[in-house]
């Protein structure tokens, strides 16, 4: 079972959300505050954290900066009223992975939780290996016996996103939200201009593609052998 830290200085909100949480069948751990939440951190294994940005004692900017320069990489989606841009880019300069703006919907937090810890799942594992081809997460690289390519950052996260679901397809809107959506100035059709760079850039290697599917939008493709 996984556990979600709740930390939330409104206490009818986050008696709610263990509620909904819990029938989601997580188990939630409860604080008021940053600071009770870092003596939780350091109690508990936490999976994923739910965190207001306005409380007392310690706001959730300075719980999220806390938690990262110690060390943690526990996926963190920050729940607020503050909904500016300004906002959002401070909760994400702090080291958030996520941002919702109050009031909010509990199934779009359940499939939010559900993402970032997709999300934080590839990240840890770090390689996948195809046949004889590999892709490291490390130097962001593709790589056999015979070539290596380098790909920029967000190249290789939509490619390893794509070759880590080979089952699924993922719409562009998905990997649009996923990988752009932070900039303001960009437009879904850069999904589309990054795969055909991508394409172009694994060619040589046979062992794995992208392919487009009609209607839905790419899924990726292994030949193991």
């Amino acid at each position: 079972m996984f556990n979600v830290l709740i930390v939330e200085d409104d206490k009818n909100l986050r008696k709610l959300m263990e509620i909904k949480l819990s029938g989601e069948g997580y188990n939630t751990i409860s604080a008021q505050n940053g600071q009770v939440a870092l003596d939780k951190i350091h109690e508990n294994h936490v999976d994923v954290m739910i965190v207001d940005a306005m409380m007392p004692v310690m706001n959730g900017y300075d719980l999220v900066k806390a938690v990262r320069e110690e060390g943690y990489t526990i996926p963190i989606i920050m729940v607020t009223a503050k909904g500016t841009l300004q906002d959002k880019e401070q909760g994400f300069l702090s080291g958030v992975d996520d941002y919702m703006v109050k009031p909010i919907e509990f199934y779009e937090m359940s499939m939010r939780i559900k993402a970032v810890m997709r999300r934080a799942k590839i990240v840890s594992e770090r390689k996948i290996k195809v046949g004889d081809t590999v892709l490291d997460y490390n130097t962001l690289t593709v790589s056999n016996k015979d070539f290596s390519v380098s790909l920029t950052k967000t190249e290789f996260g939509v490619l390893y996103k794509l070759m880590s679901y080979p089952e699924r397809s993922f719409s562009k809107s998905a990997l649009f939200e996923e990988f752009w959506s932070w900039d303001s100035d960009t437009e879904e059709d850069i999904v589309k201009v990054y795969i055909n760079r991508i394409r172009n850039k694994i060619e040589p290697f046979k062992n794995i593609d992208i392919e487009t599917v009609r209607g839905v939008g790419y899924r990726g493709v292994r030949n193991e052998n």
